[in-house]
């Protein structure tokens, strides 16, 4: 790791973070990591052989916290003597902790501390302090909303006053890298990709999303500091970065220029090192024909659309507070294709909001019978504290709302498997992630342009005797012949 360290190692301060949700959160443990490993810690990867664990929550839905919440119990249980761990502390941070703060130290008394985003840039003091035996306040919860100013131009002078996890050191003094504006990240994987984080927040008032009041208003990070990131990933032998957000397609208006991110992909894909550029997390309303130019026609940016479509009925979509429905939704997706037919999309929608009815679901499953979508998630809903949502009238059982997903969730399989084996026949270039040729191993894997990290599935290298075996990081050109549900099977070229 090229990570200066400001004081030297010594015997216990060895930590771990383990991370939970999005990319987003990948980002911001890595920034901590950073930011630890210049203060003298030592990062280790087993929460077992660390001093303490930190554990980086996910806030998002019901799931979510239930799986923070488990992550947590399963690190406390390792301060046991009897565990044979080293574990002696276990603060939880990230997203869950910044939204409940006290309340979840109170029900969680496991954990150590609970730490919110204005802890970041002093967390070795904090981790020195609960290993001493010393006690740390947990964390207060307010609106993060209101940090900023309202008017986003004049978010960008007062935005060194706010800790915003992702975006770098926020006082004087901060460690930072070698070379280039003020960068704090210690990569915690080997992956030959990484997201990078552009901004954070989000202004939309969707009426079923929180994400809003513990993550606050939304702010750009200024390009010179996102290429400067590029560049430091690309010498740690990331191929691919993951342009991340909350909502992308606002990049830059509190910059005071919304088209923004259209000249930043061509700066971002002509990093040395950087073979690809992926977007994420497009609000289908926001979405500009020249940010569509620009991801068609920029060499490098991947031709992939994650794009928050939500639902597709019109009168559901405006009591989410959200804009659009099927015939724009297609017609959005006719241009996307229109500038390259083998485009990948993938989209998230919620099954059992609030005054959903019949009609509503079949509108709904008409849009995705018609979409021909690479990658569906289908969620429940389910209400979320302090939402405007939470309040409507119209709330479906619990019984139906399942019942309903596991309808939509049947049908996606079905549409989304058919769409791979549409595929069959495509040239592609595969990124190889893992390479494991061993009797029981899964062989060469890796991703197409049109497979986003994680949740997007697979592709599968079919080597013959003759291929020479790729490594980590390559790209190999191929051809898919054959798919397994969303996962494709493909001989080098």
């Amino acid at each position: 790791m090229t990570v200066t360290a400001s004081s030297e190692r010594a015997a216990g301060r060895r930590v771990a973070l383990v991370t939970l949700g999005c990319t987003r959160n990948d980002v911001d443990s890595e920034e901590l990591a950073g930011r630890l490993s210049a203060e003298g810690w030592d990062l280790v990867d087993d929460a077992a052989d660390a001093d303490v664990a930190v554990v980086n929550t996910c806030g998002f839905v019901e799931q979510a916290k239930k799986d923070s919440i488990d992550a947590l119990l399963e690190a406390a249980d390792l301060k046991d003597p009897e565990s044979g761990a080293r574990t002696r502390a276990v603060v939880a941070v990230g997203c869950m902790a910044e939204r409940y703060g006290e309340q979840l130290a109170s029900q969680l008394p496991e954990a150590d501390a609970v730490l919110g985003f204005d802890s970041y840039a002093s967390m070795s003091d904090h981790l020195a302090t609960i290993l001493g035996g010393g006690r740390v306040a947990s964390h207060t919860p307010s609106d993060r909303r209101k940090l900023l100013p309202l008017s986003p131009t004049a978010r960008p002078g007062a935005a060194d006053a706010v800790s915003t996890p992702g975006h770098g050191p926020t006082r004087a003094g901060s460690p930072t890298h070698a070379y280039g504006p003020p960068l704090v990240r210690a990569r915690l994987d080997h992956r030959p990709w990484a997201p990078l984080k552009i901004a954070s927040g989000c202004d939309r008032r969707c009426s079923f999303c929180a994400i809003p009041m513990f993550r606050g208003a939304y702010l750009s990070r200024r390009p010179a500091d996102v290429i400067a990131e590029a560049r430091w990933l690309a010498g740690e032998g990331v191929r691919e970065v993951f342009l991340v957000s909350e909502n992308s397609t606002s990049y830059g208006k509190d910059l005071g220029d919304l088209t923004l991110l259209e000249s930043l992909l061509p700066e971002l894909a002509a990093v040395e090192g950087i073979e690809r550029v992926r977007v994420s997390y497009l609000q289908p309303a926001e979405i500009r024909p020249s940010l569509l130019s620009a991801m068609a026609t920029t060499p490098g940016v991947v031709p992939y659309y994650d794009i928050s479509f939500q639902h597709a009925s019109e009168p559901l979509l405006r009591r989410m507070r959200r804009f659009g429905g099927r015939e724009a939704f297609l017609d959005l997706l006719g241009r996307v294709r229109a500038t390259d037919p083998t485009a990948g999309v993938r989209t998230n929608v919620i099954v059992g909001f609030p005054g959903e009815t019949e009609a509503d679901l079949a509108e709904l499953t008409a849009f995705l019978e018609t979409a021909r979508l690479d990658v569906v998630g289908v969620f429940g809903y389910s209400d979320e504290d302090g939402t405007e949502a939470e309040g409507l009238d119209g709330h479906l059982s619990a019984q139906v709302v399942a019942e309903r997903v596991e309808r939509v969730t049947s049908l996606v399989e079905e549409l989304t498997a058919r769409r791979a084996e549409e595929r069959i026949g495509e040239v592609v270039e595969v990124l190889v992630e893992s390479v494991d040729l061993s009797g029981d191993g899964e062989g060469v894997v890796g991703r197409t342009a049109y497979q986003g990290p994680d949740v997007d599935g697979s592709t599968t290298l079919v080597l013959s005797d003759a291929d020479q075996v790729p490594s980590v990081g390559h790209l190999v050109p191929a051809t898919i012949v054959a798919s397994e549900g969303v996962d494709l099977l493909a001989r080098p070229r």
